[in-house]
């Protein structure tokens, strides 16, 4: 439980919103192409 709380904590870290992180966690569990993360686009900078 505590590898699954440190995860969570570091997508929060990373940016990640609510959603995203649970879709995540669904393309896991589910392996549904419905939930896979897409990537972000990168800021020109």
């Amino acid at each position: 439980m505590q590898e699954m709380t440190r995860l969570l904590l570091g997508l929060r870290a990373a940016g990640w919103d609510e959603k995203e992180i649970n879709d995540f966690l669904l393309y896991i569990q589910t392996g549904e192409k419905q939930y896979e993360p897409q990537p972000k686009e990168k800021l020109a900078g």
